[in-house]
């Protein structure tokens, strides 16, 4: 593996923006920096979180986690290690992270996250019919096996009560959602056809709507236009792999190790030639999110699914520019 040969502030900077390809609620992006000297802070951008499907900030953080681990991994491909401060002043709850870059001080799993960098621009949610294949097992177990190391847990949902179950209780925080009108007014405002947008979930990255609830495991219905450019048929079902991210607890430190895991795990599936869906409806609902953990016997907090396969690639989707989420103090 060749290493990045970048200064320290070159590597930082180019850790930002890394880092804003990582996958976020809406594609919200709700995350802002602060660079001084040899030290990144990555802050909570309130103003994008999703009061009405998030309101305690739950899926912000773990977005926010998903930018903390590019720019881990930006760091690493540069050649530099990182010392990473979570949650690191309790007076100020937007501040997720400080992250100090070392010239001298690379860990013992550097070399292994720093070949994810390559696929950072690769990294897509896809919302496509995947491949009727299974994913192999040894690939389950070392996504497993990476999510643990950043204390998080992957489990994949295989006994087939547990799958109906999660399928039931998707359908109906999905329903339950859709049946909320300030719900359906936030997702209008966070999807779009406007080409010249660099946030939100644009048109041509989801399935044209009407079909998706015809799913087992219904996929967010972003086509709020009616404009949506991928097939409508999406197949999503309780044969596919699915894989559910949980914590063994459920405070803001939690969320933000699950995005960590989650990017961690998104990277390496890409690595290896896989797709991921990301389906969150289960956990938004409090008392959906209640009853999978009960269904599903978890000894912790659910926070997501992911059905895991092959599809041909989604477009991706936009980001806003490094000069509208960084601030560097001289």
């Amino acid at each position: 593996m060749t290493l990045i040969r970048l200064t320290v502030a070159q590597a930082l900077r180019r850790a930002v923006a890394r880092a804003t390809l990582a996958p976020s609620v809406h594609n919200s992006q709700p995350w802002r920096f602060a660079l001084r000297g040899n030290v990144l802070e990555l802050h909570a951008d309130r103003v994008r979180q999703l009061h009405v499907l998030d309101p305690v900030g739950r899926q912000l953080a773990i977005s926010c986690g998903c930018a903390l681990f590019n720019a881990r991994v930006a760091l690493a491909a540069a050649g530099y290690g990182c010392r990473v401060e979570r949650l690191p002043d309790p007076a100020d709850s937007s501040l997720l992270a400080r992250i100090t870059a070392i010239e001298d001080g690379r860990g013992p799993d550097a070399d292994e996250i720093a070949v994810l960098d390559a696929v950072v621009e690769l990294r897509h949610t896809n919302r496509r019919r995947f491949a009727e294949e299974p994913v192999p097992d040894e690939l389950i177990d070392r996504l497993a096996l990476l999510a643990a190391a950043e204390h998080a847990q992957l489990t994949e949902i295989t006994e087939e009560g547990q799958r109906i179950a999660t399928a039931v209780l998707s359908q109906r925080a999905d329903a339950l959602e859709n049946a909320d009108s300030a719900y359906r007014a936030e997702l209008r405002a966070w999807t779009t056809d406007q080409p010249d947008r660099l946030d939100g979930v644009p048109a041509l990255a989801v399935p044209r709507g009407g079909q998706l609830s015809y799913d087992d495991i219904p996929l967010r219905d972003f086509d709020t236009s009616g404009h949506g450019a991928l097939p409508a048929a999406t197949h999503s079902g309780v044969d596919q792999c699915l894989l559910l991210l949980w914590t063994a607890a459920d405070s803001p430190l939690n969320w933000l190790q699950a995005g960590e895991a989650l990017q961690r795990v998104l990277l390496e599936l890409t690595r290896q030639g896989y797709v991921a869906g990301i389906m969150s409806q289960v956990a938004e609902v409090p008392t959906v999110r209640a009853m999978l953990a009960a269904e599903l016997r978890l000894p912790g907090s659910p926070h997501l699914l992911l059905r895991v396969g092959r599809a041909p690639a989604t477009p991706a989707t936009r980001r806003r520019r490094l000069v509208e989420v960084l601030v560097e103090h001289l």
